[in-house]
């Protein structure tokens, strides 16, 4: 898999080449690229980017002194972005929402477009039913107390956790792939930590919220009708927050929108694309 080095460290990440129009997808926590594995090998002629964030699920630890705060990731994905000569950047968030605030920080140029699928809004970092992850991850030890929970069936298949991301079911394998780095890893468990403690007061989050106002570039927000993590109101407010926002409703999903729908959400991101002039690449004969 190839690599970058950061100013916070390396990260992996998968590329699938072409002249196509560049789409980042970006995965949640502690997730990585295979979140999107349904999905990429429906979007032919598009070159598919998918960086693995320091968000729990990464291979490699960071510098120990990396800014892993919800603001401090959003400027290393701007970064991943400008190291790897990014322009015109279809920037597309599943879960984590904090992709959004790199435009705040004078690194939304490369960024074309913004696709918002069933994540984090307003003052819902983390979402209500993962505060008490959040909890866990504050008392020392607590992350590999959560990679041994996660082991449990009952833990894992939890409505009101993992279980409750995808009305079909994140398969087991996926699962133990996301977690794998954190249960053998110290530096990664501190990693993850470090980000999942990071959200600041909801006075901030609305006030950044409102910055994004500025961002008059189109933007699709993509949300999931059974979503138990994202507020249903939360997909009309955003739409309506960005000048050239437009809402599209997924049925018989839920947060994990690439797990449950990924034809359907390969469908209405394409039709996106090729609406706002990024249009895919054609095999040549």
């Amino acid at each position: 898999m190839p690599q970058i080095k950061l100013s916070s460290g390396p990260i992996d990440y998968q590329d699938t080449g072409g002249g196509g129009p560049a789409l980042v997808l970006v995965h949640g926590l502690p997730m990585n690229e295979t979140q999107w594995r349904k999905v990429v090998p429906l979007l032919a002629g598009y070159r598919c980017i998918m960086p693995t964030l320091p968000l729990g699920g990464h291979r490699r630890p960071m510098n120990p002194d990396a800014d892993l705060s919800q603001r401090g990731v959003a400027r290393l994905l701007g970064e991943f972005i400008e190291r790897l000569g990014l322009d015109d950047v279809t920037l597309v968030l599943n879960d984590w929402g904090g992709g959004q605030f790199l435009v705040m920080d004078g690194q939304g140029q490369r960024v074309a477009r913004l696709v918002l699928v069933a994540c984090e809004a307003f003052d819902n970092f983390p979402p209500k039913p993962a505060k008490a992850l959040t909890v866990v991850c504050r008392v020392p030890g607590g992350v590999w107390l959560l990679t041994r929970l996660m082991r449990l069936p009952s833990f894992r298949n939890n409505r009101n956790g993992y279980g409750g991301m995808s009305l079909r079911g994140i398969p087991d394998e996926i699962l133990d792939d996301w977690f794998a780095p954190a249960t053998r890893s110290r530096a990664i468990r501190r990693d993850f930590a470090k980000f999942a403690t990071s959200a600041p007061k909801r006075e901030t989050l609305l006030a950044w919220s409102e910055r994004l106002r500025d961002f008059d570039r189109p933007v699709l927000v993509v949300w999931a009708t059974e979503d138990r993590l994202m507020p249903r109101e939360h997909g009309p407010r955003l739409a309506e927050l960005y000048p050239k926002g437009r809402l599209i409703e997924i049925a018989d999903s839920s947060t994990l929108i690439p797990e449950d729908q990924p034809e359907r959400l390969a469908e209405v991101l394409t039709n996106f694309l090729i609406e706002t002039g990024a249009e895919p690449s054609r095999p040549t004969i």
